[in-house]
């Protein structure tokens, strides 16, 4: 007769039996590949001893193609909860060993199991995708389960925050979920998404590419905008995930957790060398970035992709904030479609997740050229101007130098629901720059002087003087004040204190239209 620590035992062998996944042979395939388990990144991810794993057991239910015979330990996924900092997370893992991580009937049910765990208590949700995409043998059931995660995707879109992480390959509809999370973390030469792998795309275009020119890290990363980070271990990529994190709030319904900061000076003497008095002169945003933010604290996102723009996560005393800054030594700062897509996804980020904005701009206007127009500016331009108004988290700006046209506008100006609108002594807010309107404007008068090239010049400085400058803005009630640039991070610390409490309500509605 069977006694109960026969049966603990039988319990720890089939534990053992789960947590070996596809056996040994299938672990080392996977390490040299420069790759790791599901659970070894699990263990790197949380804190450690931390992970509770749920639904073990879970097997597929197909007795077709020969799926009867074989046996899958967790489905080829794992799933379950850990802490990151001290603080809960839902997370799955999928497990490459078993079926090459392809994703099932039960594989997707304990995926959407646990997503509805995170949401119920308000908690992110962190996958861990390593999958040959749907199995084929288990047929239409697999594509159903997409579906489910899919949706669950996106009706916890800006509830929790949701993170992905691609560490092998994600191909076909599975990149779909990636997609609609609010973060995409590759690691360079192992992981690729795409939806058409390079032996389809041969066979249908004659076009040859391998999987890493075509879907890699680096191409998501700075081409085509899918990813936001990239790193060259998944070591480093699980600790990028967990910097994250600590910027975040738990749901849509906390603020981002604040650090305790030491008391320092936080004037700032350098500032005003940092950026050049003369408008066209190219410089760093970054270093402004530097002297303003916490030391060491900037989390920069999409970092190689619009580099006309900078975005990412910073703390200013201690304070998460989200940082939407022109970037002068790339196309002069200016916005064009990609740099427009980037910068209004980060915006309703921020504004999901009770982030204040912080915007520093120095932007010619909207980038001109026909492929511009043509590749619809007009649309990508107004999704910025969208999701500024939108957004009912504290805004801020500092007009570091130029403000031009409709650029000018869209950056959260204080007529698209800026709280607070500082600019700087040498900031230029024009309909455009003094050379442009010297020429549209007194065009007859050079044209018809003596000296034309001395008349345009006195015209330029006559505009500059007139309009280009910050206090004509003041006067309107459009600048909140014009401010000392070495006071920069005084001011803002003072906003944000200021802000901190801002409730701003809005008309009710299913949801806005944004143009997508």
């Amino acid at each position: 007769m069977l006694d109960i620590y026969e049966k603990i035992n039988e319990l720890y062998d089939k534990r053992r039996e789960v947590e070996l996944g596809g056996g040994d042979e299938r672990i080392e395939k996977q390490h040299e590949k420069g790759k790791l388990t599901a659970r070894e990144r699990i263990e790197l991810l949380v804190d450690k001893g931390s992970f509770v794993e749920l639904s073990p057991f879970i097997e597929h239910r197909t007795n077709d193609f020969g799926l009867d015979e074989q046996k899958g330990p967790g489905d080829g996924v794992v799933t379950g909860y850990g802490k990151v900092n001290g603080r809960p997370i839902y997370l799955f893992s999928q497990d490459f060993t078993v079926f090459g991580g392809a994703l099932g009937e039960m594989h997707a049910k304990k995926i959407a199991n646990v997503m509805d765990l995170a949401a119920k208590n308000g908690t992110p949700f962190v996958g861990l995708n390593d999958s040959g995409g749907a199995r084929i043998q288990e047929g239409v059931v697999s594509l159903d389960g997409y579906g489910h995660i899919f949706y669950r995707n996106a009706i916890y879109s800006g509830v929790i925050p949701q993170i992905s992480v691609i560490m092998g390959p994600c191909a076909g509809g599975a990149v779909y979920s990636p997609a609609i999370t609010d973060f995409v973390f590759m690691v360079e030469k192992t992981s690729q998404m795409f939806i058409t792998g390079p032996k389809v795309i041969e066979t249908v275009t004659g076009e040859k590419i391998s999987a890493e020119d075509l879907g890699g890290a680096h191409v998501h990363n700075s081409i085509s905008g899918n990813a936001h980070f990239e790193a060259v271990s998944e070591q480093e990529v699980l600790e990028e995930v967990r910097k994250l994190l600590s910027y975040l709030p738990q749901n849509n319904e906390e603020k981002p957790p604040r650090l305790a900061v030491e008391d320092e000076n936080d004037y700032r003497p350098d500032l005003t060398d940092v950026i050049p008095f003369d408008a066209v002169r190219p410089y760093d945003v970054r270093k402004v970035i530097e002297q303003i933010a916490d030391a060491d604290s900037f989390m920069e996102i999409q970092k190689n992709f619009a580099k006309n723009i900078v975005v990412g996560f910073a703390r200013i005393k201690g304070e998460t904030v989200g940082l939407v800054c022109n970037q002068p030594k790339v196309m002069a700062g200016g916005l064009d479609i990609n740099s427009s897509d980037k910068a209004a996804r980060f915006i309703r980020t921020c504004d999901s997740f009770n982030i204040p904005i912080i915007t520093f701009e120095d932007v010619t206007g909207f980038f001109p050229g026909v492929k511009q127009e043509h590749g619809g500016i007009i649309r990508h331009g107004a999704k910025i101007l969208y999701a500024y108004s939108e957004a009912t988290v504290p805004k801020l700006t500092v007009i570091l130098r130029k403000a031009y046209g409709g650029a000018y506008v869209a950056l959260n100006s204080k007529s698209i629901g800026a709280d607070l609108v500082f600019a700087w002594p040498n900031a230029e807010i024009a309909v455009m720059g003094p050379q442009g309107a010297a020429n549209i404007i007194f065009a007859k008068e050079i044209q018809n002087s003596e000296n034309p090239e001395q008349v345009r010049q006195q015209k330029i400085e006559e505009y500059r003087e007139k309009f280009a400058n910050p206090y004509v803005a003041a006067s309107r009630g459009m600048v909140d004040d014009v401010i000392d640039p070495r006071e920069t991070r005084i001011k803002i610390i003072q906003a944000l204190e200021m802000l901190r409490n801002k409730k701003e309500s809005r008309p009710f509605k299913k949801h806005g239209n944004i143009p997508l």
